[in-house]
């Protein structure tokens, strides 16, 4: 094991407790015989003291008594190159490490695969959701139309707190971080980076396509107001910060963005900092896999998953293994990857308007000059005394690229007060 922070010591424990119930599943017994940290004297007197503890993590990787190693340290190096150096020993890798997957998974499975070794990542999205093994194995049979998740619970807590408690962006940002559900620094989180390396190692399993993080389209909540909030359930919505990826006639979508859901759509009801991913195959139509996204011992509950299968498959013939990312590596086709410029859908538009006539019809034509109709309309009913108001617009589908041209011809009118607030809308059927 490299690591022994919250996963490594759920791991530990999970592992320690229900040995005899893992054991009966795996066929054999899984033991931590050795653990790389460096606090030496802390893990010590966390585990049993037949577990050697190393404080560097070549020590681990190159000891030949070491079957699996357990990468749980995360980032991008040195966890690229020491799981590298485990596979080229020909050790088996499990690792719950999205951000290096998404950055280097093309090297490190196409490395795994000469050396006939798994490479097994199922804690690396959504936690606890055993997501990888339902697409890569459990919806074998369909051709995956698209997907859609709720893969960052820190955003959703977030989102949560503005809906439930009227607050503003900021006071609940410091509210997930009193609660331990944002770090110091939630940039990862907030902007939807964290979201977009999970994406795009879902899209490559659902779509047999390299993994490709640089064709991500990412924004964040953070210029997300209340009031958005407030009148995105007005007119039947709520508002998820979601990743979405789509397997159209033109090409693959990537983006995480804001989104309004239908309030009747499960997935819009997610509350807290729980996540939910919807998968439309064209078999089974859509499913939806709910559950915690973080934490010691559901993220542990994926990393045994893995030492399980790898246990189970420790001696079987490597061409008999499931591939890393579903399909086998001569089957895995070129696709477009689509600009967010080129992706079709409907939006929410916010307008801070003046309140006199003739505005709205300059709106209207400005949108109709771009080939895009409106669904609802609704306009706040100013307060006495003030001369300017809220206009609120929902769309028909209608091509990004479009809605951009239309955007900056309405924000050039005189009686537009300021920029116009655009969000994405998916039905999600």
């Amino acid at each position: 094991m490299l690591g022994f922070g919250t996963v490594g010591r759920g791991t530990y424990e999970v592992l320690r407790r229900n040995q005899l119930e893992i054991a009966r599943r795996a066929g054999r017994g899984i033991e931590v015989t050795a653990i790389a940290v460096r606090d030496v004297d802390k893990a010590r007197a966390s585990v049993s003291p037949d577990v050697r503890v190393f404080p560097n993590c070549e020590d681990v990787v190159r000891n030949p008594d070491v079957d699996i190693v357990l990468e749980l340290i995360g980032g991008y190096e040195p966890a690229r190159a020491l799981a590298l150096d485990a596979i080229a020993r020909g050790k088996h890798v499990v690792t719950a490490n999205k951000a290096m997957l998404a950055r280097h998974g093309n090297e490190l499975f196409d490395a795994a695969r000469g050396k006939g070794v798994m490479l097994a990542f199922e804690a690396a999205v959504a936690g606890g959701i055993p997501i990888i093994k339902a697409l890569r194995e459990g919806l074998t049979a369909n051709r995956i139309e698209w997907i859609a998740g709720i893969i960052n619970g820190t955003s959703n807590f977030i989102l949560s707190e503005m809906r439930a408690r009227g607050l503003t962006f900021d006071t609940a940002l410091k509210e997930a971080q009193r609660l331990g559900y944002a770090e110091a620094d939630p940039t990862f989180d907030i902007e939807g980076i964290d979201a977009a390396q999970k994406l795009a190692i879902l899209s490559s399993i659902a779509f047999g396509v390299p993994i490709n993080i640089e064709a991500a389209y990412t924004e964040g909540i953070t210029r997300l107001a209340k009031e958005d909030i407030k009148y995105a359930e007005q007119l039947g919505y709520r508002i998820k910060l979601l990743a979405i990826t789509k397997r159209t006639a033109a090409g693959i979508e990537l983006r995480v963005h804001p989104t309004l859901v239908p309030l009747q759509r499960l997935i819009a009801n997610v509350e807290g900092a729980m996540n939910a991913i919807l998968i439309k195959g064209d078999a089974v139509g859509t499913t939806l896999y709910y559950g915690p996204g973080a934490g010691a011992e559901p993220t542990a509950s994926a990393v045994i998953a893995d030492l399980v299968d790898v246990t189970r498959l420790h001696t079987a013939d490597p061409e008999n293994h499931v591939p890393h990312l579903a399909f086998q590596a001569s089957g895995a086709g070129p696709l477009p990857w689509l600009s967010v410029d080129d992706t079709v859908t409907s939006y929410y538009f916010r307008m801070r308007v003046a309140d006199q006539p003739g505005v709205l019809a300059d709106i209207t034509r400005n949108l109709a000059e771009g080939n895009i109709s409106i669904d609802a309309l609704f306009q706040r009913e100013p307060s006495e005394g003030e001369n300017q108001t809220d206009i609120i617009m929902l769309t028909h589908d209608a091509i990004e690229r479009d809605v951009n041209a239309a955007i900056a011809r309405i924000e050039a009118l005189p009686t537009v007060l300021a920029p116009v607030i655009r969000l994405r809308q998916e039905e999600l059927l």
